[in-house]
C-alpha cells in the first residue's frame, strides 16, 4: 500500500470539500446583493445583512480551511521519506482528534442550534429575526452536511493508515 498516496488522494479530496465552503459563501454573497438590488419586501429586504455576513463566513472558513489543507499535504512527502512510521501514527493521531471534534460539533452542538433556531422562527415575529434565523438555519445546515461527508473521508482515510501499519 502507498501510504503517501493515499495521504495525498486524502488531501485533495479536503481540498474539493474546502472549496465547496468558498462555493456557498460566494453564492450566499450573491444572495444578499440579488435581494439588495431586487428585493421588494421588507423580508427580502432583510436578507441583506444575514446572508452577506453568512458568506463572508462561509469564505473565511473555506480560506482557511484550504491554506491548512495545503500545507499540511505539502508536508506529507518530507514528513515520510523521515520517519515512515512516526507520519503514519501522526496522521492517525491527528485523524482521531478530528472525528473526536466532528463527533461533538457536527453530530452533537450544530443540530442542537438548527434545531434551536427552526423553534425560533416561530416565536419571533420580526422580519430581521426570521431572516436572521432562517440564515442561521441555512448555513448551519450545510456546514453539517460537508463536515459529514469529511468525518466519512476521515474514518476511510484513517481505516486506510491502519491496513497500511499493519502491511508494514
Amino acid at each position: 500500500m502507498d501510504i503517501l498516496r493515499t495521504s495525498t488522494d486524502w488531501a485533495r479530496a479536503e481540498l474539493l470539500s474546502n472549496g465547496f465552503f468558498v462555493l456557498f459563501g460566494a453564492m450566499f454573497i450573491a444572495a444578499s446583493f440579488g435581494f439588495w438590488q431586487r428585493g421588494e419586501t421588507e423580508m427580502a429586504r432583510t436578507f441583506v445583512v444575514p446572508m452577506l455576513v453568512a458568506g463572508a463566513l462561509l469564505l473565511i472558513l473555506g480560506g482557511g480551511l484550504l491554506y491548512s489543507t495545503w500545507t499540511t499535504a505539502t508536508g506529507f512527502e518530507a514528513a515520510l521519506t523521515q520517519d515512515p512510521a512516526g507520519f503514519v501514527a501522526a496522521e492517525i493521531a491527528r485523524a482521531d482528534r478530528t472525528m473526536t471534534q466532528y463527533g461533538l460539533a457536527v453530530f452533537r452542538v450544530m443540530p442542537l442550534l438548527i434545531a434551536g433556531a427552526a423553534l425560533l422562527i416561530v416565536v419571533m415575529h420580526g422580519p430581521a429575526w426570521r431572516a436572521g434565523l432562517v440564515t442561521a438555519t441555512a448555513v448551519l445546515s450545510l456546514v453539517m452536511k460537508i463536515d459529514m461527508n469529511a468525518n466519512a473521508r476521515m474514518e476511510a482515510y484513517k481505516d486506510a493508515l491502519l491496513a497500511g501499519q499493519a502491511v508494514r
